[in-house]
């Protein structure tokens, strides 16, 4: 992913974060970044960084973007060429197509995750949680037909559930 696409993707995170249900604008980035940092970069130079017209940052651009959006500064850098974050070599990838090892690359996935979410606990803690069960793939498909339900719910279902295991 290059720099352009992290920052694109760093603003669809943070309006979803911030309950907007849209990515953040980039006026609504600077004024924010302005009002709880007290510094911020132009509108116009982060609309030259998201069309690659820039594809580096100053030092004080990076830390400053990467205080607002809460990531390591070393996040805001483009990626080599076929850089993947797995840690898998090619040879492992061809030859792990059996179910349990496929899942044990999951768990990894999620460990990892869990590290990088340590600002936000409760994100945090869920994915380590996910990455510490035998089948996560089971968790998530079942994680996923409860987002279908409407909120209220859910919220009975957890409520009856938690009375059951008292």
């Amino acid at each position: 992913m290059n720099l352009a696409e992290k920052i694109k993707h760093l603003r669809e995170v943070e309006g979803e974060l911030r309950g907007l249900n849209r990515p953040m604008t980039q006026m609504e980035v600077v004024k924010a970044m302005q009002e709880e940092l007290n510094a911020s970069l132009s509108q116009a130079y982060l609309s030259q960084l998201e069309k690659g017209k820039r594809v580096h940052l100053t030092a004080s651009s990076r830390d400053l973007l990467a205080a607002f959006f809460k990531v390591h500064p070393g996040y805001l850098v483009s990626d080599p060429l076929d850089y993947s974050t797995d840690l898998l070599s090619d040879t492992d990838l061809l030859t792990n197509t059996n179910h349990e090892e496929e899942s044990g690359r999951l768990r990894t996935w999620l460990a990892a995750r869990a590290e990088e979410w340590q600002s936000e606990p409760v994100v945090a803690d869920f994915f380590e949680l996910l990455s510490s069960v035998e089948e996560p793939r089971t968790y998530l498909s079942l994680l996923q037909q409860l987002l279908t339900l409407p909120m209220e719910e859910l919220e009975g279902v957890v409520l009856t559930l938690q009375k059951h295991s008292v």
